[in-house]
């Protein structure tokens, strides 16, 4: 797999050459390794160990119903009332992060109402803050730490 602009950690995988799996710590479950999951994993262990987010506030692959249709966030933050607080959407290192990316993750907004929306396909990460009440975002300098997200 491809080196990521994120911390190493104790990956834990196993399967076959041709169908490897990799342990999901948050699903407890191991899951096909794609490049995706790959950035998912190494993604969401830097958010627990390095950025301070509980794990039990994490979620991975998120379904979301949107009458007929069916969604699924690659993982959301929840806050301590359980409301989806941060959607973040993972692409493959070899996927630049283009407007149809954000177009993608705004979908998921428009269902969830979140205040942070984050995209990274591991090598770069944008996380954007959104303002509901002058109907705009910002783009952040860098992926916020738990603790100033809930003050």
């Amino acid at each position: 797999m491809n080196e990521l602009n994120l911390p190493a950690y104790d990956v834990k995988i196993r399967g076959t050459r041709e169908k490897p799996e990799i342990f999901d710590f948050l699903r407890k479950c191991y899951v096909t390794l794609t490049p995706e999951e790959w950035v998912r994993q190494h993604f969401t262990h830097w958010l627990v160990e390095h950025k301070g987010y509980p794990k039990g506030l994490l979620g991975n692959e998120i379904t979301l119903k949107c009458g007929q249709k069916t969604l699924r966030c690659d993982s959301i933050l929840y806050n301590k009332e359980a409301v989806p607080q941060m959607i973040i959407e993972y692409k493959a290192p070899t996927v630049s992060l283009t407007q149809r990316v954000f177009n993608q993750i705004s979908v998921y907004n428009l269902l969830l109402h979140v205040d942070y929306l984050v995209v990274s396909n591991g090598l770069q990460h944008y996380c954007c803050k959104m303002d509901y009440e002058h109907q705009t975002y910002c783009f952040l300098q860098d992926i916020p730490d738990y603790a100033s997200l809930t003050v």
